[in-house]
């Protein structure tokens, strides 16, 4: 049968596919629109799961604050030049109006119910997104915060995208919460998160086992460059103190003004605001912090492609 080229046009308007796999579609389900969709669709998840093993490292960290909620998410894709894509932007915007919005924003996200089109999951919208920008993405990591009477939740965006932070911070009284000094606050220390990307809040966070391990390697550091060894203990002492301010929020110096500890901002915005102020909690997601890229040699790829013709 014949197929109209504004068909197809309005085919491809709808489904971002390319004008001949449109053209094809049509003509696979003798003209019927909604069937040729649905064609388009098998055929593109068909192609997401081909694309699905390959690394993806690139991406954007994307943080928003609504309400009294904010959210913060890292989704990757294979390249730079598609996280600069509208298509993957209006996709990574998506996800995080999904995790806002979305009240069981917990466990496989892949499987909940897209907010958006609750008759879609999340999983299938991501594939559509794989299907259309053809590379794989990879929705990585995502939090969320909700303030409560007495605490404010503020993000940071370093970079372009390449690091994000997610901060919530406390007054001692809801009328100080209020405060624009301590939006202003929120606002310095998540700027200090992303430049010195401490561990935790205050030392009694630091996991056990990880002052254990650098207890360890400081001592055999010591041993091994002369250190008599009944010094060692006391020498590793001081070392894992300053190991511990070095790491630690509030004791890290502010990055701001070296002359002041993060703790000291703390006090000098309560004095301000006229009550305590308390870090409660952060997250700093770092673009594609932890996965293994992959060094392509480009004449090596050439070669392997021009074998397959």
């Amino acid at each position: 049968m014949s197929i109209s080229p504004t068909l197809v046009k309005e085919l491809r308007e709808k489904t971002s596919a390319g004008m001949m796999d449109c053209k094809k579609a049509l003509e696979a389900t003798s003209g019927d629109f909604d069937a040729a969709v649905e064609w388009l669709r098998v055929k593109g998840l068909s192609s997401a799961a081909k694309k699905a093993d390959r690394i993806a490292a690139e991406g954007t960290v994307f943080a928003q604050v609504v309400g009294n909620n904010a959210v913060i998410l890292e989704i990757n894709s294979e390249t730079d030049f598609v996280a600069r894509n509208d298509g993957f932007k209006n996709f990574v915007a998506d996800m995080a109006h999904h995790v806002l919005n979305a009240v069981n924003a917990v466990g496989d996200i892949l499987e909940q119910a897209f907010h958006k089109n609750p008759t879609k999951k999340v999983g299938d919208m991501l594939k559509e997104s794989i299907a259309t920008i053809g590379e794989n993405i990879v929705i990585r990591r995502f939090e969320k915060y909700s303030a409560s009477a007495n605490s404010i939740v503020h993000t940071y965006i370093h970079g372009e995208g390449k690091i994000g932070v997610m901060i919530e911070v406390a007054a001692s009284t809801p009328a100080a919460a209020g405060n624009p000094e301590l939006k202003t606050f929120a606002q310095d220390v998540a700027l200090h998160i992303a430049a010195m990307n401490p561990m935790a809040i205050s030392s009694e966070q630091i996991p056990a086992d990880v002052v254990a391990k650098e207890k360890e390697i400081l001592k055999a550091k010591n041993l091994e460059s002369g250190k008599k060894a009944e010094m060692v203990d006391k020498i590793v002492e001081g070392q894992i103190r300053k190991f511990l301010a070095e790491n630690c929020l509030l004791d890290q110096a502010f990055v701001k003004n070296p002359d002041m500890k993060v703790s000291d901002l703390a006090k000098e915005t309560g004095k301000k605001i006229g009550a305590d102020v308390t870090i409660k909690r952060f997250v700093r997601f770092e673009l594609g912090a932890g996965i293994e890229k992959k060094s392509n040699d480009f004449a090596a790829e050439v070669a392997a492609q021009m074998k397959g013709h």
